[in-house]
């Protein structure tokens, strides 16, 4: 299958731009570069976040990826691959050079054993690269596949899926290249001689990648409801149930809306723990802590409902801001929860330092 193919099998024509146009016409030199590629910025940001498990690091490598595609677009060949196909070759390379050396991001839950102990103290991880999730609002809809014009739902679903937290945190197991194959084999859907020629290696070297990449993600222990897009009514449903729970400090029913295996983990702190009871012991020492005066404002990342949290201490007249909470759900019930202090994570996702502002 040539790359104009695979293109066109997934609603992008490879000689077409956005508007039907053919992608060489009227340009001379680098006329009409800016024009041409903004329709692919918001899913190369889904790519390189895709690759290196960072929101800020992945707006950086777009910008490059720009940068070099902007030198060498007099060179651009339409004949031999389309403009999208041609970023992504770019954005790729570009991820895996920024990758040389770099420590992967984890959560607490890939570094150190959960803890039984909700009352343990807290240890912060202040060196560690953490994991950030992806603000799904604004101009990051276009990261999740859509960047032709009339974007097949099925398709923005499966991307959507692949952005899930739990799958971007297993995908930084992989070493760069293995995590550079399984992306664009399995998530861009790319045949094996094309990510060939797009790394500079053979499709031996490619196919072997794979395998041992779904290998590692097998060993993983991914479960379902992790990967698994589930319908977008029944994720925000129960969310709500625990956004109204949490706001009235109703402990009792909160612990009714969670799995028996549920998982809470909150980076940069490294504790982190399994089941209700520790679960629900835990949100108690916050609300001993921090009070229980607290507004909740729902929102999405990484294809997932989530809510920001704001705080009222006492003596404050302010809800100030304190954490995104982002939530998987399982028939019906909270299943895992990665609660985010990080002011990185904050800013990409727009959200105000106070209640109301």
């Amino acid at each position: 299958m040539t790359t104009r193919d695979h293109d066109k099998r997934n609603g992008r024509d490879g000689r077409n731009g956005r508007d039907g146009r053919d992608e060489r016409d009227g340009r001379d030199g680098r006329d009409g570069f800016e024009e041409r590629t903004a329709p692919y910025r918001g899913e190369l940001l889904a790519h390189c976040y895709r690759m290196l498990g960072s929101v800020h690091e992945a707006e950086d490598l777009v910008q490059e990826t720009m940068l070099r595609a902007w030198r060498a677009y007099d060179r651009y060949d339409a004949e031999r691959a389309s403009l999208r196909t041609w970023l992504y070759r770019i954005a790729t390379n570009t991820c895996l050079t920024a990758l040389r050396g770099r420590a992967r991001r984890p959560l607490p839950s890939g570094l150190v054993g959960a803890l039984e102990d909700p009352a343990a103290p807290m240890t912060t991880g202040t060196e560690v690269p953490w994991l950030e999730p992806f603000p799904d609002g604004g101009g990051a809809g276009l990261a999740f596949g859509t960047g032709a014009a009339a974007p097949d739902p099925a398709g923005v679903v499966a991307a959507r899926g692949s952005l899930r937290l739990a799958l971007i945190a297993t995908m930084q197991l992989l070493p760069p290249r293995q995590r550079a194959v399984l992306i664009l084999r399995d998530v861009l859907a790319w045949p094996a001689a094309e990510v060939a020629e797009a790394l500079g290696t053979s499709t031996a070297s490619v196919n072997s990648a794979l395998q041992r990449a779904r290998a590692r993600l097998a060993e993983a222990g991914l479960t379902e409801d992790e990967v698994t897009e589930p319908p977008d009514q029944d994720q925000r449903a129960v969310v709500d149930r625990y956004l109204r729970a949490f706001e009235d400090a109703d402990l009792d029913t909160l612990r009714t809306l969670l799995t028996q295996d549920v998982v809470l983990e909150m980076p940069p702190v490294l504790n982190w723990y399994v089941g209700p009871d520790a679960y629900v012991a835990f949100i108690a020492r916050v609300f001993a802590m921090r009070g229980t005066d607290w507004r909740l404002r729902p929102t999405s990342a990484n294809g997932q409902p989530a809510l920001a949290a704001y705080v009222r201490a006492p003596g404050d007249d302010t809800h100030r801001l304190h954490t995104l909470q982002v939530f998987t759900t399982d028939r019906g019930a909270v299943s895992h929860t990665v609660v985010f202090q990080l002011p990185t994570v904050f800013r990409a996702f727009g959200l105000p330092e106070a209640w109301g502002s």
